[in-house]
C-alpha cells in the first residue's frame, strides 16, 4: 500500500476538510455570518471604529471655533445626524451645528465639522486651568435611525430610534484647554475695560508706515473693578512694529478710568508675493496682559473695515519699497 499523499500547501484548508467528510463544518467556518455586527460595537476589534478629534484651523483663532474631525475606520460607510463633546471647560456641550443635514463618513477616511465654543468655565482666580495634550472630553455620536421610507407592517412596527455612541475624544494639541484659558482671560479683562481696535487707519503720506487706533474704554461704576495691565503689543506674520515708533509697554488700565486711545504705528512684516493672499491671523493683533492672578496673551480682532485697509496698506507699503 503505498503512502497517503498529504494536501499540498495551497489547498485550502476548508477544501481539505471537505475531502475528509466535514462538509458541513467546511461550510459553516468558510461563510460569513447573515446579520454582521458592526464594527463600532464590536470590543475586540483591533482599533476603534470611530474616532474623534478636537482641532482648530488658523482662521477659527480669532472666533474661537474647532473643527471635530470624525473617523470611520470600518468597511462601510457610517452616518452621523449629531456630534457633541462634554467637558467640564465649558460650560454648556460643544455641538456640532447639523441643520445642514447629517454627515456620511466613508470607510478608512475622516470628515470635519465645524463647532463654536461656548461660554469657558473658568476656574477661581488663582487656580490652574490644565492644559496640553490630553484627551478630556467625551464625544457622543449620533447615528440616525433606519430608512424611514421602509413598507409599512400590519400590526406597525415600532419607530426605528436612532443611535448614541459615546467615546472618548483626544485633543493632542490642548486646544480646548488653550481656549478656555484664552476666553477665561478675555472675561476677567473685560470686566476692567473694553479693548477695540477704530475701523480707521491712518496710513503715512509715504505709505510706509500706519496708525492703528486702540480705543481703551474702562469699566464705570458697579460694571467693573480692578487693574489691567497691557504689558506689551506683539507682531503678527502680516504687521510689525515700526522700530522709529515703538509701541508701548506696561500700560496700566483701571476700572473708573476715562476712556483713552492708544496709538500704534506699525509696518508690514513681511512682502512676499502670497502675504496678503494666504492671510489666515495678520490681522489678528496680540497683546500680552495681567489682570489679577491671571496673565496671557488676548488677540484684538480687526473688523471687516479695517482688516480691509490692514491689507491695501501692506500691499502699497510694500509696492513703495
Amino acid at each position: 500500500m503505498g503512502t497517503p499523499r498529504r494536501p499540498s500547501r495551497g489547498t485550502p484548508r476548508c477544501a481539505t476538510a471537505a475531502v475528509a467528510g466535514l462538509a458541513l463544518a467546511a461550510l459553516t467556518a468558510c461563510s460569513p455570518p447573515a446579520n454582521p455586527t458592526p464594527a463600532w460595537s464590536t470590543p475586540a476589534a483591533a482599533e476603534p471604529a470611530l474616532t474623534v478629534e478636537v482641532n482648530q484651523s488658523r482662521d477659527q483663532y480669532g472666533r474661537h471655533g474647532i473643527e471635530l474631525l470624525i473617523t470611520n475606520s470600518t468597511d462601510s460607510p457610517v452616518t452621523v445626524s449629531d456630534a457633541r463633546l462634554s467637558t467640564s471647560l465649558f460650560q454648556q456641550d460643544i455641538r456640532w451645528d447639523s441643520a445642514g443635514g447629517v454627515v456620511v463618513v466613508p470607510p478608512h477616511q475622516a470628515k470635519i465639522r465645524t463647532a463654536m465654543l461656548p461660554t469657558a468655565a473658568c476656574p477661581e482666580p488663582g487656580r490652574p486651568t490644565s492644559s496640553g495634550p490630553a484627551a478630556v472630553a467625551t464625544a457622543t455620536l449620533t447615528l440616525p435611525a433606519a430608512d424611514a421610507t421602509a413598507p409599512a407592517t400590519v400590526p406597525p412596527a415600532p419607530a426605528p430610534t436612532p443611535t448614541s455612541i459615546a467615546l472618548e475624544a483626544t485633543d493632542p494639541l490642548g486646544i480646548l484647554a488653550r481656549n478656555n484659558a484664552e476666553l477665561c482671560l478675555s472675561a476677567a479683562a473685560a470686566a476692567v475695560a473694553d479693548l477695540a481696535l477704530a475701523p480707521d487707519l491712518a496710513v503715512a503720506p509715504d505709505l510706509r508706515t500706519a496708525v492703528v487706533h486702540l480705543l481703551v474704554d474702562p469699566a464705570g461704576g458697579a460694571r467693573g473693578s480692578g487693574r489691567l495691565t497691557l504689558e506689551r503689543f506683539e507682531g503678527t506674520t502680516l504687521l510689525a512694529e515700526a522700530s522709529a515708533d515703538p509701541w508701548p509697554v506696561d500700560t496700566v488700565v483701571r476700572a473708573g478710568d476715562a476712556p483713552f486711545v492708544m496709538n500704534l504705528r506699525l509696518r508690514p512684516a513681511r512682502c512676499d508675493a502670497h502675504a496678503v493672499a494666504e492671510d489666515k491671523v495678520g490681522t489678528l493683533l496680540p497683546v500680552r496682559v495681567a489682570v489679577g492672578m491671571r496673565s496671557g496673551q488676548l488677540k484684538l480682532v480687526a473688523g471687516a473695515t479695517l482688516r480691509g485697509q490692514l491689507y491695501d496698506f501692506v500691499t502699497k507699503a510694500c509696492a513703495a519699497g
